[in-house]
This record gives structure tokens, sequence and C-alpha cells, in this order.
């Protein structure tokens, strides 16, 4: 669109469904390079990826081109299909509803880089669900604990 700019980065936190930890290490380097072209051919910028077992993690400089919603409705469709394709895992992957989306400022894109690409040692310390709660409350979500994410035992920490 012409005389229209935009500088929105946000990072989009969701889960495979069930919580199950589906995304092998095997496997976990070719799924971000599959999304990161997602979100490229979508015509946004990937800043950052990574994913524990049952999690992704993902920062975009998000345009003016597609809505929050169908960029995350692409990828995981998408997504789920080259999995599935793949036969990655066994029986049928899929991610769970819903996804948290938090917007930063330009001057704390390096600090939400680290953290992204830092999961595996984050998750030593963290479980996902306290992680997600945090990011709940430290951005003041309204939300209904019965409406996150189906949760089981973690498997880390």
């Amino acid at each position: 669109m012409a005389n229209t700019y935009t500088q929105i980065y946000l990072q989009f936190v969701f889960a495979v469904k069930g919580r199950q930890s589906l995304i092998r290490s095997s496997f976990r380097e070719e799924l971000h390079k599959y999304i990161t072209g997602i979100v490229e051919n979508r015509k946004q910028k990937l800043i950052a990826i990574n994913s524990m077992p049952d999690h992704i993690h993902l920062l975009v400089g998000f345009g003016t081109t597609i809505t929050i919603a169908d960029l995350l409705h692409d990828i995981k469709i998408a997504s789920t299909n080259f999995i599935n394709g793949n036969n990655w895992v066994f029986g049928k992957f899929a991610w769970q509803n819903g996804y948290g989306a938090f917007s930063y400022s330009r001057s704390h894109l390096d600090r939400v880089v680290k953290y992204i690409l830092n999961q595996q040692q984050h998750h030593k310390k963290k479980t996902f669900r306290e992680e997600y709660i945090e990011f709940l409350e430290k951005y003041q979500v309204l939300y209904d604990s019965k409406y996150l994410f189906d949760w089981i035992n973690e498997p880390y920490k």
C-alpha cells in the first residue's frame, strides 16, 4: 500500500495440541526453515524462531499485507501438513487452538531475540505454563485460565 508505513514487532507463542512433546530435535531445524518460508511468503519478516518439544516462539516484523489471525492460521495449517507429510510423528500432529501475541518496541528486539534463542536454557528453570502465564500477566492480558492451553504434566524443568 502506498504511503503506509509500520514498525510492529510481535512475538507469537503457541503449543502442540494436548501439549504433547512432539517437536523433536531431529526435525526442529527443518521445521523452523519451513515456517520461516511461510512467514516470508506472506511478506512478513521472521526475526527469530525457536521451539521446545511442546511449543514454539516466533518474533515477526509485521507489515500491512495480512492480519495476525490469517498469518497464524497459515503457519499452523501449513506446518501441520508439513510435519504430517514427512511422517515425523507417530499418529497425527496438530497445533492447539489459539496463540499468544505480544508486542515490542524496536529498542527491545535484541533482548527478545536472545530470549527466544535461549529457550532450551530458559526452560531448565521454568515450565511452559509458568512462562506463558508470566507473559499474560506481564503484559496485563486479561484471561480466563479455563480457556488457556490444555495443560499436561510438564515434560521438562
